[in-house]
């Protein structure tokens, strides 16, 4: 038995050492040096002070301010430790009331807006913390952020053009506006 423990300890230190260790110590560094922003969370820095992150929502709720897609963390929203859909499937009550509370929202923050709503304006993200919408979802809020603003509408849909970005390596998932980007361009424009 004696015979069996040693080379059996060995490989636990040296599989420790090398899985536990040296790799992440080596991804790590290859990490800073070859992206170094991503390896540091897509951070959005303006006037020295980090904003937020390019990869995570935040909560806006303000009528100047473009909306992202819910989120379903908990205890609170875009909790990045928490990071979770609803798990509710489409036949479950609560879904629809959720859905139905946000459209309320929408409605109420832009009643002359009649244009269907965008669904992922209503729904919450697999990990509910998209910082993207669709660009439909965008263009939905643009009369409610250009009036709240004092700005046109024609102003405030080229940022969203501006802001809007491609498929990934052109064929990948669907153009998207990042919130967070375009809501500080909004708050960078001067009157």
């Amino acid at each position: 038995m004696k015979a069996q423990i040693r080379p059996a300890l060995m490989a636990i230190l040296i599989f420790t050492l090398l899985t536990g260790v040296i790799y992440p110590l080596v991804v790590t560094g290859v990490a800073q040096l070859v992206f170094p922003r991503q390896a540091n969370g897509s951070l959005i820095v303006r006037n020295g002070q980090t904003v937020g992150s390019g990869l995570i929502g935040q909560q806006f709720d303000d009528p100047k301010y473009f909306w992202g897609r819910l989120s379903a963390t908990s205890p609170f929203p875009y909790n990045a430790v928490a990071s979770s859909g609803s798990n509710l499937g489409p036949t479950n009550p609560a879904l629809l009331e959720a859905v139905q509370a946000r459209i309320a929202v929408l409605k109420a923050a832009d009643p002359t807006n009649t244009q269907p709503i965008p669904v992922d304006l209503v729904t919450a993200s697999g990990s509910g913390l998209d910082p993207d919408i669709s660009v439909a979802a965008a263009l939905y809020q643009v009369p409610r952020v250009a009036r709240a603003r004092g700005m046109s509408e024609t102003a405030v849909r080229l940022l969203v053009d501006q802001y809007t970005q491609g498929r990934q390596f052109g064929f990948l998932g669907e153009p998207r506006v990042n919130v967070l980007e375009l809501n500080l361009a909004l708050d960078g424009i001067k009157k």
